[in-house]
């Protein structure tokens, strides 16, 4: 055969090679993303922009399942009830809100996807919440009105072990900071106190401040792309790790994140594609996930129909983390666990070490700041450094002006002395085994007056399920309200106690709740006509291609 000849043949033979083999790459990585939207982040921003807004006027409103005109009526009734019992119960509050709403952008937001879309300008002209709170006294909240509600929130995370503990710990943060005052660069003394017990809750060998979660896990994958040279990461499908847009992929990101890779999580797919692939630098993980994998943080806007699923098996996500550290570790790829939200609410420390993993990187938050806004990044010394020894202009750069703060730091530092002293240490005996059997008493109460309502749990992280098909669901959280319950902007998607609620107060937790429940099902909502969750999707899509079509 003459040269050119070879040439040529070896040429193309080693084309179409390399053709197979990037097509087996992508059907791998194909295969390892979750079918649902949630895995396939570029289809739901698709979709997401073909979506038009449109809003169901006072008569449809409550008729949007089909329901006959004697269900309607009471729909009616009830909510002209709760919406009268508001503006008597909640005046001041409601007026303030209303006020600030028109210049607090994140008031607007919030306000905005409060409930599904078609039905919101409805309930924010005639079912407004408050967003002010005058004081608090331990669980309870009390508004600018004088109403006392009990506090469900969690403050998003940050309430681990209740609202007087982290007065006790800012009072203490301002007289141990006071002295130092604002003074930034130079750190103040308990800086140093704080790195040694951090080194010791996370095992790591290195500790590096932050002002938020979404800091943390920025500077994170940052050093682990500097130190692997690889620029993909991999997060899990339905998972949350902060509003930056390279974890943050899809709707809510204007624009496209190319280097990341969204995967099913639990998945012998996924596993095969980190074990072959050589472009990954790092994997994040977030344990919150253990109570809903492959699916987004619940939320109330979301609400279509009763499809909404959830449950905490947390020895099959232990075996499930354990084989993907071994799978990152074997094939070099920086394993970051995101513990902002979990991180000591599951357990005093990290979540992934009390199950046996140990990740390259912990980033943490939320609680740990003892009341003030911090993020925190731990790791080993050879991922934690931001130069090369060989090469010194080479540098991966990272600070912020506030980072280590002396007011943030002696917070911070009364929270870690504190959670070493034996009754914060005796709040995590038995934790989740108290925590399930509440979420038991709650389910056993509202299974025994037959109303259509669950609760799945992580320890003290709750979502609310619902067990027959509606439309309505999202109603279920001003009924909630009404009865003195206070639950944060995603409705009853997320529920979060703090470690302060005893017996008694969780007894009058359960009472309210039932409640709540028992008026919404005697005014209508849950009886609608005997349809599937698929139908009621179905008359979702068909109302959004008639707005579609109406342009």
């Amino acid at each position: 055969m003459e040269k050119k000849t070879f040439v040529a043949v070896a040429g193309a033979v080693a084309t179409t090679l390399f053709a197979v083999t990037k097509g087996r790459e992508r059907l791998r990585l194909s295969r390892a993303k979750h079918p649902s939207l949630g895995g396939h982040v570029r289809m739901a921003k698709r979709v997401a922009g073909q979506i038009p807004y449109y809003s169901h006027p006072e008569e449809r409103f409550f008729r949007a399942d089909g329901c006959d005109d004697a269900v309607a009526a009471r729909r009616r009734d009830g909510f002209r009830r709760l919406s009268e019992l508001y503006a008597a119960r909640f005046p001041q509050t409601l007026a303030l809100t209303a006020e600030t709403r028109i210049g607090l952008s994140d008031l607007q937001f919030t306000g905005r996807y409060r409930v599904p879309f078609p039905f919101a300008e409805v309930v924010r002209a005639k079912l407004p919440t408050g967003a002010f709170v005058a004081r608090t006294e331990g669980a309870w909240l009390i508004d600018l009105d004088g109403n006392r509600l009990i506090d469900c929130t969690g403050s998003y995370g940050v309430n681990l072990f209740g609202n007087d503990f982290y007065k006790d710990t800012l009072r203490e943060a301002v007289a141990t900071a006071e002295p130092v005052g604002a003074l930034l660069g130079a750190y103040h003394p308990v800086v140093a106190e704080n790195v040694r017990r951090l080194r010791a809750l996370s095992g790591h060998d290195e500790v590096s401040f932050h002002m938020s979660g979404t800091e943390a896990v920025m500077q994170a994958v940052r050093l682990a792309r500097y130190h692997t040279g690889k620029r993909r990461l991999v997060r899990f499908a339905g998972a949350y790790h902060g509003w930056w847009g390279d974890v943050q992929p899809g709707i809510g990101n204007p624009v496209p994140a190319d280097h990341t890779l969204t995967l099913a999580e639990m998945s012998e797919e996924t596993l095969r594609v980190l074990a072959t692939r050589k472009d990954i630098a790092c994997v994040l993980v977030n344990p919150l996930q253990a109570l809903h994998p492959n699916a987004g943080a619940p939320s109330d806007s979301q609400l279509v129909d009763s499809a909404r699923r959830a449950g905490a098996d947390l020895d099959g996500y232990a075996r499930w983390l354990h084989r993907l550290a071994e799978t990152c570790r074997a094939n070099g790829i920086v394993l970051i666990a995101d513990e902002v939200f979990v991180g000591f609410r599951l357990a005093p420390g990290s979540l992934l070490r009390r199950v046996g993993v140990e990740p390259d990187l912990i980033t943490w938050g939320k609680t740990l700041g003892g009341g003030l806004p911090v993020g925190v990044l731990t790791g080993r010394a050879a991922l934690m450094r931001r130069w090369r020894d060989d090469r010194p202009v080479d540098i991966c750069f990272a600070r912020g002006t506030f980072n280590a703060h002396p007011y943030v730091m002696a917070a911070m530092d009364s929270f870690l002395r504190r959670l070493e002293a034996r009754p914060v240490q005796a709040l995590y005996d038995g934790l989740d085994a108290r925590w399930d059997a509440r979420a038991a008493q709650l389910n056993a109460a509202l299974a025994a007056e037959d109303l259509p309502v669950a609760v799945a749990n992580l320890s003290t992280i709750w979502t609310v399920l619902y067990t027959r098909p509606s439309r309505y669901n999202w109603m279920l959280q001003y009924y909630l309200r009404a009865e003195g319950l206070a639950l944060s902007w995603v409705g009853t998607g997320r529920l979060i106690f703090s470690l302060d609620v005893d017996e008694a107060l969780f007894d009058e937790i359960v009472r309210r709740f039932v409640a709540a429940a028992r008026v919404m099902q005697t005014d209508g909502w849950w009886s609608g006509p005997a349809v599937s969750d698929k139908k009621l999707r179905r008359m979702a899509l068909a109302e959004s291609l008639r707005a579609r079509m109406r342009g």
